[in-house]
């Protein structure tokens, strides 16, 4: 896949790059393991003013960057902007909090005393060169959410980002260097997929997180465990949506709509599948499928736009063979579920109903504004239907029942499950995924002390 801004409105190739050769890739290797050496003992207070200085100019590009975000991969223009206020809100929330995440621990007295020793700390220390594998889908956050806590724990970033999103990933290494921070903290690395591995294995690079598809996941966490390095894997989602009979059906149809099709419903987190009680099934259907109808679909730069095009053909391709093999094989088509004339990689939004275990979109991911309907005779089928996916990211419950609430907390196979409104990221939370949705965290402070050696400080009387 080459390095290029092709539009997805048009399909106009705006601007294409050169993969970085050896002699450049050895270059930048060489100054992140250098730079780590004196970053890493650089202050929480210097990180913090640096990472605070980076955030206020991310706040004064946020129409520039915004527009790129937009041209590159077809967000909605005011998403865009939303994305980039986001990124600015978190590494405030990380230089603010990043010394108290990452304090010495000091185990109880008595635990002490039983070891021998006078004093005991656990200290988080950083790793080094850390590798991001990012996708396209959220240029800036997914890669923020990474870099924040990073940089504020003393780690130097090595960024991979999706080729068809360049002009974003180069924002982002100016972006840190305008701030202030000492080359070689966070680079770009404008290279294919094909020289991810080479990399991975170089012995200055100390771990790697990756958010995109399960195959890229399995790749990255394969060379890894080869290399005993540590990992932290974001993947595939088809996150279920279960209403209940006592959930306020007129609210749970209008959150789902967004939950739906945000990013063009390309989002790992995105509500995918819709469970819903027999009993309010039908009032329910008919005001999603109403709210589904009824979104704007355009170009991503105006500001009315609700929808935009999908980020490249073959995602849409993909998308349309998915809507393609249920029909087939008897699904209905609510609203939605052909191409539009026109350029630009379009689809509408799409509901379907009647799905079986045998259609693919029942197991795969649809990552575009398609949605599937079941129905479900009580609590225990909805759960069923819910772990029946070998996904596991996040989840959606909409009921006023405090025993429903728990059980679905106890039994929903997911990294969260968010009761009465829709899944969203937030610094303070941990974030990611069980079963082939990944594993370890991200945001929070697990997600910091994921890239840190977590070192026992054992002194003796």
């Amino acid at each position: 896949m080459p390095i290029a801004t092709v539009n997805p409105a048009n399909g106009e190739t705006l601007k294409t790059y050169e993969p970085m050769d050896e002699d450049e890739l050895e270059r930048r290797l060489e100054l992140a393991e250098a730079t780590f050496r004196t970053y890493r003992a650089t202050s929480f207070a210097d990180r913090a003013r640096l990472l605070n200085k980076a955030a206020g100019l991310l706040d004064e590009d946020q129409r520039e960057i915004g527009r790129i975000m937009t041209t590159e991969m077809g967000k909605p223009v005011r998403q865009a902007r939303a994305e980039a206020a986001k990124c600015a809100k978190a590494m405030r929330w990380y230089a603010e909090r990043a010394e108290g995440l990452l304090a010495d621990e000091e185990p109880p007295e008595t635990d002490v005393r039983d070891s021998g020793a006078s004093r005991v700390r656990v200290r988080y220390r950083p790793l080094g060169p850390v590798l991001a594998v990012m996708p396209w889908n959220f240029p800036l956050w997914q890669v923020i959410r990474f870099a924040a806590p990073a940089l504020m724990a003393g780690n130097v970033g090595l960024l991979k980002h999706a080729s068809n999103v360049p002009q974003t990933a180069l924002y982002l290494e100016d972006l840190f260097h305008r701030a202030g921070f000492p080359e070689g903290c966070f680079q770009t690395l404008l290279i294919g997929s094909g020289a991810v591995d080479d990399i991975l294995r170089d012995e200055r690079v100390k771990a790697a997180t990756l958010t995109g598809s399960e195959p890229a996941g399995r790749a990255v966490a394969s060379t890894a465990g080869q290399m005993v390095k540590k990992t932290v894997l974001e993947l595939g989602g088809s996150d279920p949506y279960v209403v209940m009979p006592s959930a306020d059906v007129d609210r749970a149809a209008e959150v789902a709509v967004t939950a739906r099709v945000q990013n063009n419903g390309q989002s790992c987190i995105a509500a995918k599948r819709f469970i819903v009680h027999t009993d309010v099934y039908d009032a329910f259907a008919e005001k999603f499928v109403a709210g589904m109808r009824a979104l704007r679909i355009g170009d991503p730069l105006a500001e009315d736009t609700e929808i935009g095009p999908l980020a490249s053909e073959r995602g849409r391709t993909d998308l349309e063979e998915l809507v393609d093999d249920a029909r087939r094989s008897g699904a209905e088509v609510l609203c939605g579920g052909q191409r539009p004339d026109g350029p630009g990689w379009y689809y509408p939004p799409t509901v379907l109903s009647g799905i079986t275990r045998e259609m693919r979109i029942h197991r795969e991911e649809a990552f575009g504004p398609v949605a599937t309907l079941y129905r479900a005779d009580d609590l225990d089928e909805a759960v069923l239907i819910a772990n029946d996916t070998p996904f596991g990211l996040s989840s959606n419950v909409w009921t006023r029942d405090e025993n429903e609430v728990e059980r679905f907390a106890l039994d929903l196979e997911a990294g969260a499950v968010y009761v009465n409104g829709m899944t969203a990221s937030h610094p303070a939370f941990p974030f990611g995924g069980v079963k082939r949705s990944g594993y370890g965290r991200e945001l929070s402070g697990h997600g910091i002390r994921e890239f840190c050696n977590i070192t026992t400080v054992w002194q003796g009387a």
